[in-house]
């Protein structure tokens, strides 16, 4: 009897799924790979099952003679390690993201005279409504809220990507890519007070009320299921600070990043070149610890943003607040610098986890932007965000097509630059 090798994530199971496995339990002696959580996660939504639950499922299906993990959605180490001669799949990776793993699949099969068998993907409406009625549970605040700590359980660096609108939530939701040999996904969303001020032309001096920026917040959860993380500027008044905690813990948010200065608050970009107020180390620490008081679970994370580096005091007062901020309850601690190197960052890193090898260290990378989110990982960076590239990438686009209607007095030249009315229509789902 042949042995047979089927990969799944089983986190939703349809009929589809069933009539492949019998088909490939008609091949031969059939063993599932079924995907960790961190696998699934890293090029889908977060799974509604935990990993034994969603193998014990599949255990107990007709056909199935053994249940092993998979790590990965690259199927190299496990075909390696069990050499069946068959792997059944789907016809539908032979085009979109996964037709690398599949090559790849072939490629491994070869070595060793293996076999791919692919069945015809069972295509229906239904199948949609099932993954739609997931998204449904996926999106619920008290579900999305304890994601983003679940993340960071599973993966070493996680990556966010800005979203300061429906639209953007959209494209961080959606948006899938093929890494080497890997399917990536970005793991969450920062809401930016610099792009949320932005898009509503205002400048990014806190200006923006609460009332507004939950506007944002609520707009973006409406069409999206991932992690957000509000940037909370200073987060106030030590007295009002509890209350935005209240707030957005209550929608569903998962963190927020408040940054040591107090007084009008100016971008950390400019440094040293606009008045900017450090606050002290006891007067955050009591804000941080005031936070703390106000949650209501374990899962909502207050993370502390230190500019000692921004406003060059030097680092070891860096190093200091880091272990204070942690001390007052602090679940995370992010570090900037402005500079275009990383070095300095990297010497943080390196200092901080001599003494504390588990809190959260986060890292906005927009000047020091050469470093892979692979050498975060290996520098113990738990969170990387990209805090406002498609604000600044939509900008121009924008004023582009605006000044091409203009020279051209009519907009038959920009439409080779718009997406198309038919695809604008379709993009939003009416439900």
């Amino acid at each position: 009897m042949k042995n047979v090798y089927m990969c799944m994530s089983t986190d939703i199971l349809h009929n589809g799924h069933i009539k492949m496995i019998a088909q490939a339990a008609a091949l031969g002696e059939l063993t599932i790979g079924v995907l960790t959580d961190e696998a699934v996660a890293k090029y889908k939504r977060y799974p509604l099952l935990c990993f034994d639950e969603r193998c014990q499922i599949v255990s107990n299906i007709k056909g199935v003679v053994n249940v092993v993990r998979q790590e990965s959605v690259d199927y190299e180490e496990n075909l390696l390690s069990l050499k069946p001669d068959i792997v059944v799949h789907g016809d539908d990776w032979r085009e979109g993201p996964q037709q690398g793993i599949r090559a790849k699949v072939i490629q491994t099969l070869s070595t060793y005279g293996g076999e791919l068998v692919e069945f015809p993907y069972t295509r229906d409406v239904s199948l949609d409504t099932l993954e739609e009625n997931a998204r449904h549970i996926a999106a619920m605040p008290e579900v999305r809220r304890g994601r983003l700590k679940q993340l960071l359980r599973l993966k070493p660096t996680i990556s966010i990507l800005e979203a300061h609108n429906g639209l953007t939530g959209l494209i961080v939701e959606k948006t899938t890519a093929q890494r080497g040999d890997r399917l990536v996904q970005f793991d969450g969303m920062w809401v930016s007070s610099l792009c949320d001020s932005t898009a509503k032309g205002k400048p990014d001096i806190e200006l923006i009320d609460n009332t507004s920026r939950f506007q944002t917040i609520s707009q973006i959860m409406e069409v999206s299921t991932k992690p957000i993380i509000l940037d909370g500027d200073t987060g106030g008044l030590l007295e009002h600070f509890p209350f935005l905690v209240k707030s957005l813990e209550r929608m569903g948010v998962s963190a927020v990043i408040i940054e040591d200065k107090e007084g009008l608050k100016r971008n950390s970009l400019f440094g040293t070149a606009a008045k900017q107020t450090q606050a002290s180390i006891e007067s955050f620490s009591a804000k941080i610890r005031a936070g703390c008081h106000a949650r209501t679970t374990a899962d909502f994370m207050i993370i502390a943003r230190i500019e000692s580096l921004i406003l060059e005091q030097g680092m070891q007062d860096a190093l200091d607040r880091a272990r204070a901020f942690v001390d007052a309850g602090a679940n995370g601690i992010m570090i900037h610098s402005r500079k275009k190197t990383p070095d300095e960052i990297f010497e943080f890193c390196e200092k901080f986890r001599l003494t504390d090898p588990q809190t959260p260290l986060v890292v906005v990378p927009t000047t020091f932007n050469m470093v892979t989110e692979e050498e975060w990982a290996a520098r113990k960076v738990n969170i990387v965000i990209y805090a406002n590239h498609l604000i600044r990438s939509a900008f121009p686009a924008m004023q582009s097509t605006a000044r091409l209607i203009l020279e051209k007095g009519r907009c038959m030249e920009a439409d080779d630059v718009c997406m198309p009315i038919k695809q604008i229509l379709t993009l939003i789902p009416e439900e």
